[in-house]
């Protein structure tokens, strides 16, 4: 079984801490057995975590024992970091993933210099300037660069974790979970359309409507005219208030939808590829392969390799490429 250690310490943000917690422990197989098992480690017998003393049997040596290692947010960015904490995390072999200011425990460590990553929106500027190796986005709710994966803050949590499921067991799993979760599979856009200097969306606005006809529409080949004609707004109009309240343009909004759609079909039926790509809204086939692959990271005949409920096999983890070992894996970020 996926082996889940999350790492706890004084100053450790509680929500940060639960989040993993909850949606690791949620998730099951098809079959009901649990998709991972879970342990909850500490560099002391007791840590403060906010107002609530925390407890737990396991210390730092269980790290070395995870194939996902979740560094929480540290609530005092300017607490010094235990030097057993940084190495314990520079031995780690296991998927590294931080969630919103664990961040910078990850970046104390040396571990994603050379990579790019995300943290809070009100912490990235500090982030990086005091680890310039690091390729800081603000805007993302989170970054998988394949063996490390970092997360925006407080709920962005959710949706990195939501996302680990989906790459571990598929689309079917990962909808379930997030079902028991009460929480979207996917929520879109990034965190810019949270930052606190970006303009409110005009009051009596809402795009709500309009993304449930989207996501009811998902096999009609769609423009951009069609979309504005729907919310009865101007092209311009549309495109302002949707990256207001999405963060991306009705487009890329959509054809995510599509490929999500496409990838649980992939999933639980046999239709065959391009009648897929036909069921949701794309006319070509070159042009549903190529944005499979543009949003995915996989084309849809491997996917459905991968994760087919028929044959899926094992799973790996992905593990942190060592130098002179060769090139990491290749990065996806989760941006719109």
């Amino acid at each position: 079984m996926h082996r889940v250690v999350i790492l706890a310490f004084d100053g450790v943000v509680p929500f940060d801490l639960s989040v993993p917690i909850e949606v690791f422990g949620r998730a099951r197989l098809a079959d009901g057995r649990p998709a991972y098992q879970l342990r909850v480690c500490a560099d002391t017998d007791e840590v403060r975590a906010g107002p609530i003393a925390i407890r737990t049997p396991y210390g730092l040596p269980t790290l070395a024992e995870a194939d996902t290692v979740v560094v929480p947010g540290v609530a005092d960015i300017d607490a010094p970091i235990p030097p057993g904490l940084v190495a314990a995390l520079t031995a780690a072999t296991g998927r590294l993933v931080s969630i919103c200011t664990g961040a910078f425990l990850l970046a104390a460590a040396g571990l994603l210099d050379g990579r790019r990553a995300t943290t809070h929106w009100a912490a990235a500027a500090q982030l990086a300037r005091r680890h310039p190796a690091v390729e800081v986005d603000p805007e993302v709710l989170f970054v998988d660069d394949g063996s490390v994966l970092t997360s925006a803050g407080a709920a962005a949590g959710l949706d990195l974790c939501l996302h680990l499921v989906r790459r571990d067991h598929g689309a079917a799993v990962a909808a379930q979970t997030a079902r028991t979760s009460v929480m979207p599979l996917e929520r879109a856009g990034g965190q810019a359309q949270f930052i606190a200097h970006e303009p409110p969306t005009p009051a009596g606005i809402s795009l709500q409507p309009l993304l449930t006809w989207l996501t009811g529409n998902l096999h009609a080949p769609l423009t951009l005219a069609a979309i504005a004609g729907e919310a009865s707004m101007s092209t311009r109009s549309l495109s302002r208030h949707f990256r207001d309240q999405t963060g991306t343009t009705p487009m890329q909004w959509l054809n995510r939808q599509r490929i999500r759609r496409a990838q649980l079909l992939l999933e639980t039926s046999d239709q065959r590829v391009e009648h897929v790509g036909e069921l949701v809204g794309f006319t070509s086939a070159t042009a549903f392969r190529e944005r499979f692959r543009q949003i995915v990271g996989v084309s849809p005949r491997h996917y459905r390799l991968a994760f087919s409920s028929d044959a899926r096999p094992a799973v790996t983890p992905a593990r942190r490429a060592r130098p002179g070992r060769g090139g990491r894996p290749g990065a996806a970020t989760r941006t719109r």
